[in-house]
């Protein structure tokens, strides 16, 4: 299967909510390489990459987590994987 990557911004209250956390345990309980990080606008940016079903199932258990009451939009970038995550998910700070 194609490996791709989503770059993906959820906007509303979802800072200071664990947004973060919940989201990097998600995708690497899906073995997705890649990171979260806080933006300064309030918004939150997810990068990941993989199998193009694990990354729609991410997005689907971010929804369906606790987080998706603090989420008001998504707007979701695909592209072509780079690799350059070398198999790990993190948590920027």
């Amino acid at each position: 299967m194609k490996t791709l990557r989503i770059t993906v911004r959820y906007e509303g209250r979802v800072q200071g909510v664990g947004f973060r956390y919940t989201a990097a345990s998600l995708a690497r309980e899906l073995g997705l390489a890649g990171y979260v990080r806080n933006e300064f606008d309030g918004s939150v940016e997810l990068v990941a990459e993989g199998e193009e079903d694990l990354l729609m199932e991410l997005m689907d258990s971010i929804r369906r987590s606790h987080l998706g009451r603090y989420i008001t939009n998504t707007v979701v970038r695909r592209s072509a994987a780079t690799g350059e995550f070398k198999g790990y998910f993190s948590v920027k700070h």
